[in-house]
């Protein structure tokens, strides 16, 4: 079923005039839903600090993760004391709650998992972003908070908003769902502060280039050196050929390939016997699920994004005007 949507969505397979008529209802719901907020009949909820909201149109990875942790280290590099909120999508919780060093994927999702043990940052996951938000600033000292996700989530008042757009698909067929990806139109991207393009070279008048630099690949467990060029590929993520390609461009012989549907819980019997002894690389999402249980041969990939000086100044302006005046009231 996935590769089927996917063919829909991004290679423009016919069955999307089949669907396209659900893409007009999609449209009509969504517009009025966004029509009581903007007239003020469904309340939007301000914080008393300042909400800097990275998001995306599309259905599916894009980026966010590595968007979300940059923004992290750059706020603390000039003296913010930032705290995140998501979703906690694939987690089993429904109420809020915080997120630790070594907090199951299972119980706070696998994305949140993965930003707490790269930075350590305050972090809280809830289905109830307001909810969410009120519990991370009753734990920790935060003076801004980054909502992974929650574009459309109008509710949650926003003071910044940043679009990551994946650089390979793009707005896939440009249709809404479910005959296409977006969530919203591409009409929503002019009305955001941020549009980041991943993948892209340079930026632009309209977007902001955004380049995923691999690290060194890090054994699951121990401190064994990989030396092998060989290897087996595995990814439970949006886009894994992204992924896929990212290993061949670092010099892997990518022989084997294994793909999973995004946020796949993983268990030790995802992993026997196939890969013919050959050592298995996954993306570091895919491995925070992999912690409570022994993988040997097994290799994650940290990748990190890097963005222009120009992008970095840009948002540091928003970050001081929202925060200014959020003090003035």
């Amino acid at each position: 079923m996935e590769a089927l949507v996917n063919r829909i969505w991004y290679q423009n397979h016919w069955a999307k005039w089949l669907l396209w008529p659900l893409s007009w209802l999609f449209a009509l719901i969504s517009a009025v839903r966004r029509g009581l907020f903007r007239l003020g009949v469904k309340p939007v909820e301000q914080l008393p600090v300042p909400v800097l909201l990275v998001g995306n149109i599309t259905v599916g990875g894009s980026g966010k993760t590595p968007m979300v942790i940059y923004l992290v280290e750059l706020l603390r590099q000039h003296g913010y004391q930032p705290g995140v909120i998501s979703r906690g999508y694939g987690s089993e919780q429904q109420h809020p709650r915080l997120v630790n060093v070594g907090s199951s994927a299972s119980d706070v999702g696998d994305e949140p998992a993965m930003i707490v043990q790269r930075t350590q940052v305050p972090m809280a996951v809830g289905q109830d972003r307001i909810a969410t938000a009120k519990c991370l600033l009753a734990a920790h000292a935060v003076d801004i908070i980054i909502s992974d996700d929650g574009l459309q989530h109008y509710r949650l008042g926003r003071d910044i908003e940043l679009v990551v757009v994946d650089g390979q698909r793009q707005l896939g067929n440009g249709m809404l769902l479910p005959a296409g990806p977006l969530r919203e139109g591409a009409w929503r991207l002019a009305s955001v502060d941020f549009v980041v393009e991943n993948g892209a070279s340079e930026d632009t008048e309209q977007r902001y280039a955004m380049q995923l630099q691999a690290g060194d690949v890090q054994p699951l467990s121990g401190y064994a050196v990989l030396t092998a060029k060989q290897v087996k590929a595995v990814a439970g993520i949006g886009n894994p050929q992204r992924f896929f390609d990212t290993l061949t461009q670092l010099g892997y012989d990518v022989a084997q390939t294994q793909c999973f549907a995004d946020h796949h819980p993983y268990c030790a019997a995802d992993f026997e016997g196939a890969a013919n002894g050959l050592p298995v690389i996954m993306t570091e999402k895919d491995a925070i699920k992999c912690r409570t249980f022994t993988l040997d041969n097994c290799w994650f990939l940290p990748v990190n994004a890097q963005l222009s000086a120009n992008f970095s100044a840009q948002l540091l302006a928003k970050v001081a005007t929202a925060v200014a005046q959020k003090t003035d009231r």
